[in-house]
């Protein structure tokens, strides 16, 4: 068809593809709109009614009037574009939303506005702008049509003999719902009978809508073009030219403005001006940015913004389309340099109801319908759901999500943007008023982040500027003056129709024309591009700062295009650790989140494949933003600040539109007669005529210097393209490749608007499951890659990642992962947490089935298997209700949300998450009641799998329920096990023990004399323990158990092998080995001992994989050191020297790893100081190298005793005078060394000479006294008594060495637990 190809030589370069006409065949009649139809059989599914019924035969109770009828698409032209075929379907839902409405003279019938756009399957959009009004119906059948159903209608319903009108004053924008109420509208009834139809009596109009599809969102422009078509059908005079004229020339003859230029072509009555962003400004963006602002305020704004950046679920709502469409093409256009990723559908047709189901990111915009309430509004999932309610100004966030960063700075630098154009900063303030407070969630008006004298001087401003084409007060009194102008009544009904606002033309003076002999309107379309464009730079400014270094972390590793699309899933991109490492603290949280997003992803991936291909245009502009502020401003990439730094372009920004629209470029052809059949078409005030096809099918012969030299232009392109394909690789073969790379959500930008059959939806819905599948197998890669490599470098491979905060985000991300798996094919929808309300139902039955079986003693839930290391522990039971049972007792958890993330994140801890899902899924009966079919949870293959990814998680250790709710109290169980061979279980005194970890301690707590607890090894051998319960605020990881006793009774000796502390929530289990004697006159005499723990591994044996884990972060003392050196069976063992050096200089080195971490990462400092391989330890093997202190027939010797001795020996040399001659500052530090000493012999606590050597030690090395203690004590001559000469200690090049390896320690601010120094008065 050579129509077809003259038509679509130069389609790219043209302004509009498509001109469109919907509205009722007459030939067909009227028909009930299937899409309803449709709708309510969903809408009856989604609330478990019988669907069939609720759709089957014709809808009476609704006057006709209010129903809605299918519409068609009665032409368009031309019949096809090659690179943007016409979706008929998807064209006259989204042009008519609800199908055909019906009025009467009696009611309002204002022509309306909207956009919409379709997302193409590469992400690639086209436009449209639609105009509908209304038009009288001359068609006899439709009209007694119309009265049959309307007596129809009164013959089922006699009470509504005087029905309501059929739609309020307010048209709520194009149609009135399906399900509305029948609400009385005083406004807009004329007559007791007006609701109702009498053919004889009213006059019937039906709505039309103009549409123009083009490639670029040029909304101003086709909204005057459209406006002035209709302003031609219903002016009283005929227009210049037939309509065909001004169709052909908008199609055919006006060329899209070439980029940086601006363009004037002709409408019907005036010209329309518009421009192109050049190469290096932001994208062409046409939606007033002033009205997105103007609706929901800045700080919502800057929330909604926030969330969108976060991937959340974001539902806007609205009885306006066109407001839907200008805040959801808004919040987009700010995105840049990132694109949203996932679906994408401002107006959401009512038939598509059924997608906000969808279990991943979308933006979406619903119809609200007049009258209904948001809490009425059943939405399948809440947890992960911003909702923007756009007529009530107001939005709902999610729960728990980070902060924009610098959000209080930027909100004020756009209020002044807002500010200096007249807009009040406070959403829902009309556009001219004054700012007033509403209802937004902001908090106040601007005013109050102002001085007062700047507040004043703003609304001063303000009131001048009025929005009145920006005069002063001098001009405002000739603006009354001309207030009864007839010119002016002119020109206000004139900018009713066109649609222009009143307010923004009463500055006009004259004739029409404003400043530089511009018509009003124009100078309120300029006004708007400048402030778009304004408040465009703002959001751009801050990525180019928080972004300027991202280049540096990009990794590129691939050597060609090909092969990095093979292995794009398994290819690490992006450098995010150290990325993070290199941000100011205030921006991680913001950040940690943001880098994890699909729209990042693809920002790198584009950055990556820019090497090969050209760069995506925002890529270009952005890329060419940061190397300009290079330039401008060098700085070192390591000092990154958190100071907010403004945007510094917004004059030459603004400048450079106004240039534009100043000067215009290029004008297109103007319209002219076509070579058209006389006498068709003829002219009818009020109908839009039918257009003669065969003049629009077909473009200009080449005759006009435009088309020739798009044409050619084009077909170079075309050539170059060819060429680059053929060097490259295939291009559908890369087009699947980067579908598959681009992770999910990508095909499925938009739903397919043509096909809406059972299958199709079916099919939808398994790209989910796929894709929740895929998600679910990507995260947990993620969460393992992230955790193993951490454990990697605590165990000294590699270098140390951002961690805590990394973590978190993961685990934060998991939550939002399952929350959407579980909302995923909901029946109905109970509460905002579709997991937990799953829990809850499960609950109950448990419950119920627990009554029942309460008589007989079957246990239910797998028992946990007890282990080795949990001797004297009786197990926890590994149960779903018990978890959720102590969730439920958290009273700092308000929110349903809040406790379904509360009970992953115990359940993660537990290393029991797939284990509790799985029991809590195995309850199939459950299962089908509360999901459909179609449901994630009842694709049997797919859930195994996701259980199994879940599973996988048990091989690390998580600590986020413990490290997350620090302030709740936990149940500690403590056992003391005694070593049975050689002491008595039982003891006369009475024992006590305080637990510390890393949030605090326990406080002293008293143990209930001989509550012995009885419990059987593997062979049967019965072992007795002394067992202690308490309750306290969440301890975190904890560190040490102080144990100890009064001595008093017969039997005080006790030799104790370790303590078992568990939390009895969480089921951690600490051991604190001990391996020695509390008592006078036994070992070192002590009564207490502090004891440093480690987490007890669970036996391998245990279920389900739960015993996999990663080594410790340290190893922390088991009863080797201490056997090692002075208790028994450690006699025998002698390290050599060499190794003796090698624990020290190990130990020293761990605690400067562990201050060169960052502080939440740091973990226990007092393992590396009194651990196994702590430092105290690594000292002890030092002092005990050639000691003489097994001597025959006496007791033992201890280390301590050296220190005493040396201690009394520089005490009396003191006192003889002899330490006269010694320099001074040696003088001070045997003074330090005596007070430190006699310090701790005079303490109230009854440690041992061990423990007394350890604190030593410790406060040595906190108070950076151990360099100067050395050289003390071996130079005391008591030193040649009790050492060997061979002996460590008498070494001078070896205590040297000592000296500088432990002067290192001088860097550190080393803090010491409390439990360690308590009871010591320095």
């Amino acid at each position: 068809m050579s129509g077809t190809n003259a038509a679509s030589g130069a389609a790219p370069c043209r302004f509009a593809h498509y001109f469109v006409i919907c509205g009722i065949d007459t030939e067909t009649g009227l028909e009930p709109d299937e899409l309803a139809a449709l709708y309510q059989w969903l809408e009856a599914d989604r609330q478990g009614r019988d669907p069939d019924t609720a759709a089957a035969g014709e809808n009476f109770e609704q006057s006709p009037l209010k129903r809605t009828f299918k519409s068609k698409v009665l032409a368009h032209y031309p019949e096809n574009v090659e690179w943007n075929p016409f979706d008929q379907d998807a064209v006259n839902m989204l042009c008519m939303p609800k199908g055909l409405s019906f009025r009467t003279q009696a009611d309002s019938r204002e022509p309306q506005f909207h956009s919409f756009l379709i997302t193409r399957e590469d992400g690639s959009r086209t436009y449209g702008f639609v105009h509908t009004f209304y038009e009288e119906v001359t068609s006899p059948q439709i009209c007694s049509a119309m009265q049959t159903l309307y007596q129809m209608h009164q013959a089922e319903n006699p009470s509504s003999a005087t029905p309501s009108s059929s739609s309020s004053s307010s048209m709520d924008s194009l149609a009135s719902s399906l399900d509305e109420a029948d609400s009385p509208s005083s406004s807009s009834c004329r007559s007791a009978a007006c609701g109702g139809y009498d053919a004889s009596r009213d006059t019937l109009y039906v709505s039309k809508a103009l549409c123009l599809i083009t490639p670029m969102p040029f909304m101003h422009g086709c909204r005057r073009f459209l406006s002035q078509m209709h302003r031609a059908v219903t002016a009283a005079s005929p227009p210049p030219l037939p309509l065909e004229s001004y169709v052909h020339n908008i199609l055919y003859e006006v060329p899209l403005p070439p980029p940086g230029r601006s363009l004037k072509f002709h409408g019907v009555y005036e010209p329309i001006v518009c421009q192109r962003p050049g190469p290096g400004e932001l994208p062409l963006a046409d939606f007033p940015l002033g009205q997105t602002f103007t609706l929901l305020g800045v700080e919502n704004l800057v929330q909604l913004f926030n969330c969108t950046l976060l991937e959340m679920q974001i539902l806007l709502y609205s009885q306006d389309y066109q407001r839907l469409m200008t805040v959801a093409e808004g919040i987009t256009t700010l995105l840049f340099p990132f694109q949203w990723q996932h679906v994408y559908v401002p107006i959401l047709p009512a038939s598509l109801l059924h997608f906000l189901d969808a279990p991943v990111p979308y933006l979406m915009g619903l119809q609200s319908k007049e009258g209904t309430d948001r809490s009425k509004l059943e939405l399948p999932q809440e947890a992960n759901l911003c909702f923007v309610d756009i007529d009530n100004h107001c939005i709902e966030l999610p729960e728990d999500f980070p902060q924009f960063p610098n959000k209080p700075e930027f909100i004020q630098e756009l209020s002044e943007v807002l500010l200096h154009y007249g807009i009040s900063p406070v959403g829902g303030a009309p556009p001219t008023s004054v700012p007033t407070s509403s209802t937004t969630t902001t908090p106040g008006s601007v005013s109050t982040r102002h001085p007062g004298l700047k507040s004043q001087q703003a609304l001063r401003e303000l009131e001048d500027d009025g929005r009145n084409g920006n005069l002063g007060g001098e001009q405002l009194a000739v603006l009354e003056l001309l207030q009864g102008n007839a010119t002016l009544e002119r020109l206000q009904a004139l900018a009713k129709r066109t649609g222009v606002r009143v307010e923004a033309l009463r500055g006009v003076g004259g004739e029409g024309e404003a400043q530089g002999g511009r018509t009003a309107v124009e100078e309120e379309e300029l006004r708007n591009a400048k402030l778009n464009v304004q408040l465009r730079e703002v959001f751009a400014s801050r990525f180019t700062t928080m972004f300027a270094d991202y280049e540096a972390f990009v990794i590129q590793s691939a050597p060609d295009l090909e092969s990095w699309l093979t292995n794009r899933e398994q290819m690490h991109n992006f450098d995010k650790a150290s990325f993070l490492s290199d941000q100011p603290e205030p921006y991680l949280p913001f950040l940690s989140h943001f880098i994890e997003t699909q729209m990042f992803a693809t920002f790198i991936d584009n950055k990556i494949m820019s090497q090969w291909e050209e760069k995506e245009p925002l890529l270009r502009v952005f890329d060419g933003r940061i190397d300009k502020a290079r330039l401008y401003n060098v700085r070192a990439p390591s000092l990154r600040s958190s100071n907010y730094q403004r945007c510094t372009i917004l004059k030459e920004s603004a400048q450079a539109i106004e240039q534009r629209l100043m000067k215009i470029d290029h004008t297109a052809i103007h319209p002219h007669l076509l070579d058209m059949k006389i006498g068709q078409g003829k002219y009818e005030q009020g109908f839009f005529p039918k257009l003669q096809s065969d003049v629009l099918s077909v473009g200009p012969t080449n005759n006009n210097r435009w088309s020739n030299r798009t044409a050619t232009a084009q077909r170079r392109k075309d050539r170059h393209r060819q060429q680059t394909e053929h060097l490259t690789l295939d291009n559908d073969l890369k087009e699947k490749y980067m579908q598959e790379a681009r992770s999910l959500g990508k095909n499925l930008r938009q739903p397919k608007l043509s096909d809406l059959s059972p299958a199709v939806i079916a099919q939808t819905n398994w790209k989910f499951v796929e894709g929740l599948l895929k998600e679910c197998r990507m995260k947990t890669k993620r969460m393992l890659v992230e955790k193993m490599g951490r454990e990697a470098v605590e165990l000294g491979h590699g270098e140390a990642n951002i961690t805590g905060l990394e973590e978190n985000t993961l685990i934060a991300s998991l939550c939002d992962l399952l929350e959407r798996i579980w909302s995923h094919g909901l029946q109905v929808k109970q509460g905002k947490s579709a997991l937990w309300s799953h829990l809850l139902h499960y609950q109950a039955r448990e419950e119920k089935l627990e009554q029942q079986q309460a008589e007989s003693p079957v246990s239910n839930g797998p028992e946990r298997r007890k282990s080795e290391s949990s001797i004297g522990m009786p197990s926890l039971r590994a149960s779903v209700i018990q978890d959720m049972r102590h969730i439920q007792s958290m009273g700092e958890i308000k929110t349903d949300v809040g406790r379904a993330r509360a009970w992953i994140r115990l359940s993660l801890e537990k290393k029991l998450l797939s284990q509790h899902l799985k029991q809590l899924l195995s309850r199939q009966a459950l299962t089908k009641k509360l999901y459909k079919r179609y449901a994630f949870l009842r694709c049997e293959e797919e859930k195994e799998q996701f259980l199994f990814h879940l599973l996988s998680l048990n091989t690390v250790d998580y600590f986020c329920f413990t490290s997350v709710f620090t302030t709740i109290m936990i149940p500690y169980r403590a056992v003391i096990i005694p070593i049975k061979k050689l002491s008595n279980a039982m003891t006369t005194s009475n024992p006590w023990v305080c637990v510390s970890g890393e949030l605090g301690d326990s406080g002293v707590r008293q143990i209930t004399k001989n509550v012995l607890e009885m419990t059987f090894d593997s062979a049967f051998r019965p072992h007795t323990h002394i067992v202690a319960m308490f309750k306290c605020q969440n301890l975190g990881k904890l560190t040490t158990v102080q144990l100890g006793h009064d001595n008093s009774g017969l039997l005080a000796k006790w030799l104790v092998d370790c303590v078992m502390v568990r939390n009895e929530i969480t089921g951690h289990t600490y051991k604190f080995p001990c391996g020695r004697w509390l008592g006078k006159g036994v070992d070192d005499g002590s009564l207490e001992r502090v004891l440093i723990g480690e987490l007890a591994l669970p036996n391998a044996d245990e279920d389900s994989g739960r015993g996999c884990r990663t080594p410790d972060m340290q190893h922390s003392p088991g009863q080797t050191r201490r056997v090692s050196i002075t208790s028994m069976g450690g006699r025998g063992y002698k390290p050599t020297s060499a190794q003796i050096q090698e624990a020290i200089g190990e130990a020293v080195n761990s605690i400067c790893k562990h201050f060169h971490k960052p502080e939440k990462e740091r973990g226990s400092l007092t393992i590396l100081l009194c651990g196994e391989v702590g430092l105290v330890g690594a000292l002890e093997q030092f002092f005990h190298n050639g000691f003489k202190s097994a001597r025959l027939f006496q007791k033992t010797v201890f280390v301590w005793d050296f220190v005493e001795k040396a201690v009394a020996y520089m005490e009396s040399a003191d006192q003889m005078g002899d330490m006269q001659e010694t320099a001074e500052p040696l003088g001070l530090t045997c003074v330090s060394l005596c007070h430190y000493v006699s310090a701790i012999n005079s303490s109230p606590r009854n440690i041992g000479k061990d423990g007394k050597f350890q604190l030593l030690v410790c406060l040595g090395a906190r108070d950076r006294l151990l360099i100067q203690w050395l050289p003390l004590l071996v130079e005391c001559p008591v030193i040649q008594r009790m050492y060997e000469e061979s002996a460590l200690l008498r070494d001078r090049t070896t205590v040297n060495a000592l000296i500088a390896v432990l002067q290192t320690l001088h860097d550190f601010p080393i803090t010491l637990e409390a439990s360690l120094v308590k009871g010591i008065d320095l």
